[in-house]
């Protein structure tokens, strides 16, 4: 089954990811038959995987990859630790301000008296 893909930017990723998959199998020179072997499926399936068909399951991506010995890059694939949007959003979620809190325990301190939390450790720092 084909699956309609109607964005030409998610069109052209696929088929990008497909040619990169079969250069990666031939590269280290297995068959069609042997990798649709090794990965679980029918041969016309990695055909169609390796022309970009969104109707491939993610399971047959995941076989594929592991078959190349490159099943990491799937569990690494949008981390939280290295998605530059997400990590540009929750920057930008950041407060602008400090907790009132805060704040509000300054005004009951005398003039130039620190003001220590739970929160701080020995050096002052809150954490």
């Amino acid at each position: 089954m084909t699956v309609r893909i109607s964005s030409p930017g998610a069109k052209r990723a696929l088929e990008e990811f497909g040619a990169n998959l079969r250069t990666a199998r031939i590269k280290r020179r297995i068959s069609i038959k042997g990798f649709a072997e090794r990965a679980g499926v029918s041969t016309s399936t990695i055909i169609r995987l390796e022309k970009g068909d969104g109707g491939v399951s993610m399971g047959t991506l995941a076989m594929a990859c592991l078959v190349l010995g490159e099943i990491d890059r799937i569990a690494g694939f949008l981390d939280p630790a290295t998605d530059d949007t997400g990590l540009l959003l929750d920057q930008k979620a950041l407060p602008k301000r400090i907790d009132s809190k805060r704040r509000a325990q300054a005004g009951n301190s005398r003039k130039g008296e620190r003001i220590t939390t739970d929160d701080d450790d020995a050096e002052g720092v809150g954490f």
